[in-house]
């Protein structure tokens, strides 16, 4: 099938959050034989910090202006895909697309919301009865979310969504594997995340709260917005934003990793962050936050360690040792390329259009 995908970026990681998931369920689904193009806005400055330089293998990249004529522009080269996918969050123009992208929908086209913050998303729904596009969300053939399980699949039936399959994220075993150890990354814990105000009191409370309790160990603190305003800790070592082709460096080198969702995630659960699979996938100790529906994904105690406070985490970094540590990432890694890899996600994704489309033929 040719799919034209429009996101937030597929060559950038720079305050996107969801590019590694782009990248992982788009390659997979090129090596499945689908034919994909990106479509991205020149916005955020995210082409000044590319991960990729060119489009990558599995799809065409177009970079349009930031503008409502190109993005109108970039919808109408889309015309005659068999899949459209508006992918939420894309920062600039949301509304215009979604309403836009409707329009190609067809008897040979099937128009997809690829949700991958469904939490903000239907708070958006329900805040504002108004907004126009809750008044699409019963026109879209699909909707595909990032996660939340059974939560967010009730929440969107509610809206009127005629079916809504949530898609996790997942390892690229490609790009992330175990790597020798890097002195830049030494350290007790690593946690990568930009600073946002929907994580910035958990990262307060999982990360720096165990770096005050732990002051003899390096704690290493990746992402954008962690330099002003942020507690300052002689041991926490800011490491600003790190690149894609460092995270398997960052995942394999400290004792552990930390994952901490975002409250929202959190509260939905059945949420698993893309960082849960690069660091499993690097071999990684994961200590990571508490939520619903972590045994699907990673098993407590062999295969992960779970916190419900900084003082849980501190407790764990504590109580570990490299052999202990090294024990839990392999078990990780294990379970992770047996279950949860793209590729396996890819075969949901093409499971829930031909679902769909069997449905839609019924019809």
């Amino acid at each position: 099938m040719r799919i034209a995908f429009f996101g937030s970026s597929l060559v950038s990681a720079y305050w996107n959050g969801a590019a590694t998931y782009y990248r992982g369920i788009l390659r997979a689904l090129h090596d499945r034989g689908h034919q994909i193009t990106f479509y991205e806005p020149d916005a955020f400055d995210r082409q000044l910090h590319r991960d990729l330089p060119t489009s990558p293998h599995y799809a065409v990249s177009v970079v349009y202006p930031a503008d409502a004529f190109s993005a109108r522009a970039a919808v109408a080269a889309a015309r005659g895909a068999d899949i459209v996918v508006k992918a939420s969050g894309v920062g600039v123009f949301d509304e215009l697309l979604e309403e836009a992208t409707m329009e190609l929908k067809g008897t040979d086209t099937r128009v997809i919301f690829w949700d991958v913050d469904a939490p903000a998303t239907l708070d958006r729904a329900n805040r504002k009865p108004a907004d126009p596009f809750r008044a699409l969300i019963p026109e879209y053939d699909l909707i595909l979310t990032y996660g939340g399980g059974k939560p967010v699949v009730d929440a969107y039936e509610k809206l009127g969504a005629r079916r809504c399959v949530p898609i996790y994220n997942a390892l690229d075993a490609n790009t992330h594997y175990p790597v020798n150890p890097d002195s830049r990354f030494e350290g007790l814990l690593g946690f990568c995340g930009n600073r946002i105000p929907d994580r910035e009191k958990r990262v307060r409370e999982f990360f720096f709260h165990p770096a005050e309790m732990l002051p003899r160990g390096r704690f290493l603190l990746g992402g954008n917005g962690w330099d002003i305003n942020a507690p300052q800790l002689p041991n926490v070592s800011r490491l600003g934003h790190v690149y894609t082709e460092e995270h398997n460096a960052f995942n394999s080198t400290p004792v552990a990793i930390l994952n901490i969702s975002r409250q929202s995630m959190a509260e939905y659960g059945f949420s698993p962050a893309t960082q849960v699979f690069e660091a499993a996938g690097a071999g990684a100790c994961i200590i990571t936050d508490r939520w619903e529906g972590i045994e699907q994904f990673l098993a407590p105690d062999t295969e992960c360690l779970v916190a419900d406070n900084g003082e849980d985490v501190a407790r764990h970094l504590l109580d570990l040792n490299l052999k202990r540590a090294k024990a839990i990432g392999a078990a990780a890694r294990k379970r992770v390329l047996e279950e949860h890899t793209y590729r396996h996600r890819a075969a949901d994704v093409e499971e829930a259009l031909a679902e769909t489309n069997a449905l839609k033929g019924a019809a």
